[in-house]
């Protein structure tokens, strides 16, 4: 079935054919940016009254110091005190290797396997002068890490880290936003020739190893970050079914995928039909758009997170969905932070009193879900720039042109 507004008539290999890298100019993280966020960091540190903080292999060490690593049952991570150059801990065995990862360069402090690292931790803060006091530890560090440093010395007062971590993080700078802004136009090029691959029949398998690859094509060395494919009912759950259905004419399509770059992270949903959509479907559609648009709307500097999950929430009840969490309707948040965790502070939900400021950036997603149907998800993310919301992405345009090829 050929649709001229995008939805079928191609195939996965023609559609591949296409797709050029999109990541040619790309500007990574500078030296200086890092050490930038380093610098806030302490601020912060100082602010609060905390003398040092660990921060563990994950995100929140490649945002502070541009080293990728990932957190596993070892303990490695760096020690960013409040005043002075930063410090790192790691096994003996993995210095060589992690040296070559660093962007910002420090003193190792190496354990032997043999050796406790919670007591090599405890050692390098002593002689750093830090022998007591707050010592705030990254919150996405596993327990048994704080756990082993909390033994290792009743004198330093273990507290959570977020103040530090998500204070520096939320705001997102001028080369944090482009990176993201770069992913998501990969990642809705990547929508527009997967509407095109359809056809009756097709698994979601098949559309999600498409998918996989088309990012590749644009740039994304990993392909796809994730991948969620959905037909008719099987789109009222919002994260997916056991057994996923092909696709059947007239049936609704839920894609939700994205991808990373330089480790920032895309994340769109678009929702339409394969075949003809009935007036229900319309209808719940368009209540979704605009739901979607006033959640934008109420996103204003200086006011509360909450305000646009209430915009979304107060608009879906007015036309019968809800009220509140209750389905049909919208089940869960409106959205949620983005950058180098697809999904980070603050988040647009009712008890997040955060308020919005300049350069935080968000999914906008106020699912609606109907079981036994079938469910609408518009997913584009927005910035808050000093002017107030920005669109990363346009939204779907209508349920029979989401692309918009005939606006």
């Amino acid at each position: 079935m050929i649709n001229n507004n995008g939805i079928g008539g191609s195939s996965a290999a023609d559609e591949l054919t296409k797709l050029t890298n999109m990541t040619a100019d790309v500007e990574s993280i500078t030296l200086a940016e890092y050490q930038q966020r380093i610098a806030k960091a302490q601020q912060l540190m100082q602010q609060h009254n905390i003398v040092a903080t660990y921060i563990n292999a994950g995100t929140n060490l490649y945002y502070f110091t541009g080293t990728r690593w990932y957190a596993s049952e070892r303990m490695v991570g760096a020690i960013i005190p409040a005043v002075g150059d930063i410090e790192y801990i790691a096994p003996h065995f993995e210095i060589s290797t992690l040296e070559q990862f660093m962007v910002v360069k420090g003193k190792v402090n190496a354990w032997q396997e043999h050796v406790s690292p919670y007591q090599v931790f405890v050692d390098s803060l002593r002689a750093l002068g830090i022998k007591h006091g707050d010592v705030a530890i990254d919150e996405s560090t596993a327990f048994f890490i704080a756990n082993g440093i909390a033994k290792a010395s009743v004198q330093l007062n273990l507290v959570d880290a977020k103040a530090i971590t998500a204070g520096c993080r939320m705001s997102k700078s001028a080369n944090e936003i482009a990176l993201l802004q770069r992913a998501k136009d990969m990642t809705l090029e990547v929508h527009k020739a997967a509407a095109r691959i359809l056809h009756e029949g097709i698994s979601t398998k098949e559309v999600e190893a498409f998918i996989n690859e088309a990012h590749k094509c644009l740039g994304a060395p990993a392909g796809s970050y994730f991948c969620i494919v959905l037909f008719g009912e099987d789109s009222a759950y919002p994260h997916g079914v056991a057994t996923p259905k092909a696709l059947e004419l007239n049936d609704v399509v839920l894609i939700d995928t994205g991808c990373q770059l330089e480790g920032y992270n895309s994340d769109i949903t678009r929702t339409y039909v394969y075949g003809t959509a009935t007036e229900r479907q319309t209808q719940v559609w368009n209540y979704e758009k605009e739901a979607q648009r006033l959640a934008f709307e109420a996103a204003q500097i200086g006011q509360p997170c909450a305000s646009a999950d209430m915009a979304a929430r107060e608009y879906l009840a007015t036309v019968g969905l809800g009220p509140g969490y209750d389905i049909p309707g919208l089940p869960h948040r409106t959205g949620h932070g983005i950058g180098l965790d697809i999904h980070e502070w603050p988040y647009l939900v009712l008890n997040d009193t955060t308020e919005l400021k300049v350069g935080m950036c968000f999914s906008n997603e106020p699912m609606i879900c109907i079981p036994g149907e079938f469910g609408i998800r518009h997913e584009d993310h927005f910035y808050i720039s000093e002017n107030g919301p920005v669109w990363f992405t346009k939204p779907a345009h209508s349920i029979d042109d989401p692309f918009g090829y005939n606006a």
